[in-house]
């Protein structure tokens, strides 16, 4: 069990606390210098060669293989779950291997899988980081436009993808999607996996996923990688439209996933674990995946959406298959709260030991509801604060030490450095709002840049306070115990439902629209998601369509170019945006209508008039926002 001396010891030598707990990986050869830092640039484990595959499978076969890795629930209730040991899935991992090596995939090639929730997802992402190839995946979610973007930019030339997959009853043709996805990229080879079996278009470069591994041989060595090489690349929005392909390597990240899913969830060999997040988004990645394998624990896979075909879903998932940690985002939590406590009368909870609150800051009244109808009030709640960048959790109370306080997320992890700034670059006093920034020697897993792009790396993460300190783009405060809670972002990214979109990228989309000159997103509070997306418009002086087909054109924009998770919950037609003299919009000022905040000194603005005529429309139109917070936001 762990304890506070934990802290003491981490701070004392962070370099020395990562190299004990780099000792519970397996090396094929070991380091010879444990942290090296040129600045904005650094490195873990140098010279270090491993392969994570190694620690995630082999290590646990001569007494696990028998046990159960990954067990994977359908969406259909009709459909019996599978469970997949871990000596199958090491047989399939290596066959896949096999047969990715066979299409000419090599050490440091980019695969791009974009998938649903299925044990073919998991097996691809292991197979990629076995033959040493980098594995990008894009959430199953996510239109062509957005597909194609991440391959023009890996540059890959393999692409795997199912046919289709279930979300609420309905089958999702993602065979189509990933065929116009590919349209002058370098694809060469689409493997397929067939999961719906509704009718797809095949083509030549096609090939079926069962065939390819059929007469594989279900033994492939680990490529030996070099700590510092690429392990995947996982795209994440910014603050202007194009997505920044965040790079993770092997070293540290291994350390940095087992040891933070140890500690923080306090593993046990018994443990079946779930974390709800897609396989498309880093904490699908580090904890539903890599972390749970490391741990040598059984990971849950959950194709559906947990409130389908019946709000409990979710519940009865957990009593069906004795989960005892399930992690989880506030949305999802907002949205078992809504349902309310009478759902869960016939289901019995009592297997969980642990609840984890991840992707947003989480309000007291969900954290509180959480505890005491899911939890029972005998679960320990880890809030957990971290991102894309940093690979895994930096910011959390550890299981069995705490302290567990609603609306914060806890202290920095044992062996990582953060601290609150003010724009001069001080240390902020205690409950004073400022810049979460994280300080060397920095977490083992955390980026190593931005795939091809080191100026887009140096000017997002290390431009506002030096080459020294990561400036997370996150507002936070501390308490007198030193606790920090988060406050959500300092930038114009919106975290819808736990996801992380750009309003540059969601703007590009709509202004792409002929008959639209030019608009702003925000995000407003939302009772269920945490943010909603908003838009205003500004029409082309030619258009004479109506505004509600003006207003369709923006929503059809965004559901083309990004997704469904970006579908506005209101569009507002105006006739212009407030700017700056400079002409810069003032998203914040439009912000403020929502919030019911004072909209502050407005003689900076080069149309101030325009703010009192969006203000007004926003008033008129309150009657189309069903959230009864949200109009209390307004009202003050």
């Amino acid at each position: 069990m762990t304890d506070k001396t934990i802290y003491k010891k981490a701070s004392k030598d962070p370099i020395k606390f990562w190299e004990e707990l780099a000792e519970d990986i397996f090396w094929n050869k070991k380091w010879t210098k444990a942290f090296n830092h040129e600045p904005p640039y650094f490195q873990w484990f140098v010279d270090g060669k491993l392969n994570i595959t190694q620690s995630c499978l082999d290590q646990h076969l001569p007494e696990n293989k028998d046990k159960v890795a990954l067990i994977w629930e359908p969406e259909s209730i009709e459909e019996e779950p599978k469970l997949i040991t871990y000596g199958q899935l090491f047989a399939q991992v290596c066959s896949f291997g096999n047969a990715l090596k066979k299409l000419g995939v090599k050490k440091g090639d980019r695969v791009v899988i974009y998938m649903p929730m299925i044990p073919e997802s998991v097996v691809a992402m292991l197979a990629c980081a076995r033959i040493g190839a980098v594995h990008s995946v894009v959430f199953s979610a996510f239109s062509s436009h957005a597909l194609k973007a991440r391959l023009e930019d890996t540059e890959a030339k393999v692409l795997i993808t199912a046919d289709g997959y279930y979300r609420r009853g309905q089958v999702i043709d993602l065979k189509s999607a990933a065929d116009q996805g590919i349209i002058d990229t370098k694809i060469e080879k689409v493997i397929v996996v067939k999961r719906a079996g509704n009718d797809i278009v095949w083509e030549n470069i096609d090939l079926w996923w069962h065939e390819i591994i059929e007469k594989e041989n279900d033994d492939c060595p680990a490529e030996i990688m070099d700590s510092e090489d690429p392990l995947f690349i996982l795209y994440t929005s910014g603050s202007t439209g194009k997505p920044k392909g965040i790079l993770h390597t092997c070293g540290g990240y291994t350390v940095q996933a087992k040891a933070t899913g140890k500690l923080i969830f306090n593993l046990k060999a018994d443990d079946i674990f779930w974390c709800t997040a897609d396989i498309g988004w880093v904490t699908g990645h580090t904890y539903a995946v890599y972390s749970a394998l490391l741990n040598n624990i059984t990971t849950l896979f959950f194709e559906g959406a947990p409130d389908w075909p019946t709000n409990d879903r979710w519940a009865k998932t957990i009593e069906k298959h004795k989960v005892t940690v399930f992690y989880t985002a506030p949305t999802a939590v907002r949205m078992f709260q809504k349902y309310g406590e009478e759902e869960l009368k016939e289901e019995d909870l009592s297997s969980l030991r642990l609840l984890g609150s991840v992707g947003e800051p989480i309000d007291e009244a969900a954290w509180q509801w959480f505890s005491d109808n899911v939890g029972g009030g005998k679960c320990e709640i880890v809030d957990t604060w971290w991102q894309t960048e940093t690979g895994g959790i930096l910011i959390s109370s550890l299981s069995g030490v705490g302290p567990f306080k609603p609306t914060f997320t806890g202290l920095a992890f044992p062996g990582i450095k953060v601290d609150i700034l003010n724009d001069k670059g001080e240390s902020c006093s205690v409950d004073e709002h400022g810049n979460l920034v994280i300080l060397p020697p920095f977490a083992p897993g955390m980026l190593r840049g931005v795939y091809n792009n080191d100026d887009k790396y140096r000017q997002t993460y290390w431009q506002d306070y030096g080459q020294n300190i990561y400036f997370t783009s996150d507002a936070a405060l501390k308490d007198k115990d030193g606790l920090i809670r988060v406050l959500g972002r300092v930038d114009d990214v919106l975290k819808i439902a736990g996801h992380r979109l750009s309003t540059g990228e969601m703007e590009s989309a709509v202004n792409g629209h002929e008959l639209i000159g030019e608009c702003a997103v925000i995000g407003i509070p939302d009772p269920i998601k945490g943010e909603a997306i908003v838009v205003f418009v500004v029409i082309e002086k030619k258009a004479a369509s109506t505004e509600d087909e003006l207003k369709q054109a923006a929503i059809s924009q965004l559901k083309k170019e990004i997704g469904p998770i970006a579908i506005p919950k209101q569009v507002y037609i105006v006739e212009d945006l407030p700017k700056t003299r400079s002409g810069k919009i003032m998203r914040r000022i439009l912000k403020k209508l929502f919030t019911g905040e004072e909209l502050g000194d407005l003689s900076t603005l080069a149309n101030p008039e325009i703010v009192e005529k969006i203000s007004k429309l926003v008033s008129n139109e309150m009657n189309k926002f069903d959230s009864s917070e949200f109009k209390n936001k307004i009202n003050g």
